[in-house]
């Protein structure tokens, strides 16, 4: 019986002898491992193999009556596999049991064909035998076609020539095409690196069904594709499909999430391979799948896009189909840092604005049967918005039309209480104290005063950031809400049968007049402030000791130094325009109130 040994050689490196009780005739050497062997046994079942011997027979033929011990020796270069293929091969043709495998079964089948191995030349043979596993056990299964179609990345063009790696891709179409996603639970990798499995639209961890997609994301590129030409042209179902992606580009491409840290393994080190990779998983995301998860993965891909620098047509697709789903972002998803030099803020503004826009490109573009979800997707917009206002209003280099733009682009029903918005703007005006009073003035007409709350209001009337317009106009409708306020208090009092609850609501409604008389009275002091004013005004504008050309000099000269344009109209707190005394307001309009949080 055959026995294998395996001895460390010179530095060429190690050497198997097949020990049968007679002296090797042969040494084939693959990878340099020589493997030293018997001519009978390798002739009878590899027609290569008789053929080499043959020759080498041919050409040292001994003379008459001499006989010379040959030892022939054969150098494989471009064998199929590894050393370790041609042994399997070579016990097989020494009548060894080999343990066939999804893993190993294509070596052994390109090892074959290699070797000439076939059924004409001898019966059960390496070709049938690897022929016939694949049929009845590989391509029976997805798993066991996902390991095969993997090591063919090692056989090329070979595997591919001998239709390995087509079967393989067919089988797992095939397979995969009478799957039902909501009972197989596709896994997906989330940002924190854990594989989940989503059921009938909810999310689950679980640990089943997640070796296939471990296995396809060791494919190589180019297999890889081969896998997702042929998912799209049999229509598979699109989870499937952005399941295989996102475990794939998880697996090779680096910075997809914040929260996983793990130095990633992957053959795609270079740059151009990352680019190439990007542009393969963005072109074949599908266009109609929207999810949270998605979403995540998709800022991801366009914070590496940015990186790597990747052409505008790739970062283009990405925010566009990011403003599509931009409802199921998170504050912290909109955070994508500047990475060029000419960006002068901390985030790229810009990216976030051209997002909105396709978003709201799309929310025009909906149809109107489905007005509920429209709504509730706008409002959860809007709070996003107002929130990364908030987040970057506090960048010293974010310029005043900037954040001008980026607020004014939502339509007003994406706001139902613009106290998000004002707190926002109040951080930059305290960000930015040198913001003139022309810009603030802009910035405040962001702002719906009607849709601030009570708390708000009170904030704002006391500000000294503001604008002195937008105080008026925030008094204004303060008192209005106080109104409101009392009717409602009133009314509900008088549904109310027992005494004491009634004493109560009385002493309410004196606290709330006394805030409205209050109230009123600032109002007044602003107004005598204006009257003051004309006055001044008029009595500059008469003629002076020498011509009368002074008084119109001193009233241009009075408005620079309190920073406004007179007009010669009585100002009252029921016109539109209020002339802006900021610099001379009087202190007892000054309050301390916390901001509202």
């Amino acid at each position: 019986m055959a026995t294998w040994e395996n001895q460390s050689s010179n530095s060429k490196g190690q050497a198997w002898f097949c020990t049968t009780g007679l002296p090797s005739d042969i040494v084939v050497e693959v990878d340099d491992m020589n493997f030293h062997l018997h001519k009978f046994p390798l002739m009878s079942k590899s027609q290569k193999l008789h053929q080499l011997i043959k020759e080498k027979e041919t050409m040292s033929i001994p003379e008459e009556d001499q006989i010379v011990e040959q030892n022939y020796h054969l150098k494989f270069f471009d064998f199929p596999g590894s050393s370790e293929t041609f042994e399997l091969a070579a016990k097989f043709s020494y009548g060894v049991k080999i343990d066939l495998s999804a893993a190993n079964v294509a070596f052994l089948r390109c090892a074959g064909e290699y070797l000439e191995m076939t059924e004409e030349y001898s019966e059960d043979n390496l070709i049938s035998k690897t022929e016939k596993f694949l049929s009845q056990f590989v391509f029976k299964s997805i798993k066991h076609s996902i390991i095969t179609l993997k090591s063919c990345q090692h056989l090329m063009p070979l595997a591919d020539s001998l239709g390995i790696t087509h079967r393989c891709i067919d089988s797992i179409v095939t397979r995969a095409s009478s799957l039902n996603p909501a009972l197989f639970g596709w896994p997906v990798s989330d940002t924190t690196g854990r594989t989940t499995r989503r059921k009938g639209g909810l999310v689950a961890h679980s640990g089943e069904c997640s070796f296939e997609f471990e296995e396809i994301s060791f494919l190589g590129l180019p297999l890889f594709k081969q896998l997702l030409l042929a998912m799209r042209g049999a229509e598979l179902n699109t989870e499937l499909i952005e399941n295989c992606l996102m475990h794939y580009a998880n697996k090779h491409i680096l910075g997809l999430s914040r929260s996983n840290r793990k130095p990633l393994t992957s053959s795609f080190s270079s740059e151009a391979h990352q680019k190439e990779l990007l542009q393969c998983v963005i072109s074949n995301l599908p266009l109609e799948k929207n999810s949270k998860p998605l979403t995540i993965f998709l800022f991801g891909l366009l914070r590496t896009s940015h990186i790597l620098n990747a052409s505008e047509e790739c970062r283009d697709a990405l925010e566009k189909k990011i403003g599509s789903q931009l409802h199921e972002a998170t504050l912290d998803d909109l955070l994508i840092p500047s990475y060029s030099y000419l960006n002068e803020t901390l985030y790229d503004v810009d990216c976030v604005e051209r997002i909105l826009g396709h978003f709201l490109r799309s929310f025009e573009e909906e149809n109107v049967s489905v007005i509920g979800a429209k709504s509730a997707a706008l409002i959860l917009v809007g709070k996003l918005i107002d929130g990364y206002l908030s987040e970057i209003a506090s960048d010293a280099n974010l310029k005043p039309g900037k954040f001008y733009n980026l607020a004014i682009s939502l339509p007003d029903q994406a706001r139902l209480f613009d106290d998000s918005l004002y707190r926002a703007v109040d951080i930059y005006f305290k960000a930015h104290p040198r913001v003139s009073e022309a810009e603030r003035e802009k910035i405040c007409g962001v702002l719906d005063f009607e849709k601030l709350t009570l708390e708000a209001c009170t904030h704002a009337a006391q500000n000294e950031r503001l604008p002195l317009r937008a105080v008026v106009q925030v008094l204004f409708f303060e008192q209005i809400q106080l109104r409101h306020a009392i009717a409602g208090t009133i009314t509900a009092a008088t549904t109310r049968e027992e005494g004491d609850t009634w004493q109560v609501t009385v002493r309410d409604n004196q606290v709330l007049r006394f805030d409205m008389d209050s109230m009123r009275t600032r109002v007044h002091q602003l107004e005598r402030e204006c009257s003051s004013m004309k006055s001044v005004i008029e009595k500059m504008d008469e003629p002076g000791p020498q011509g009368g050309g002074g008084g119109w000099w001193a009233s241009m000269g009075l408005g620079r130094k309190f920073g406004c344009k007179f007009k010669t109209q009585v100002c009252n707190s029921h016109e539109p325009v209020v002339v802006d005394m900021r610099k001379g307001r009087p202190n007892h309009l000054q309050h301390h109130r916390s901001h509202p949080e």
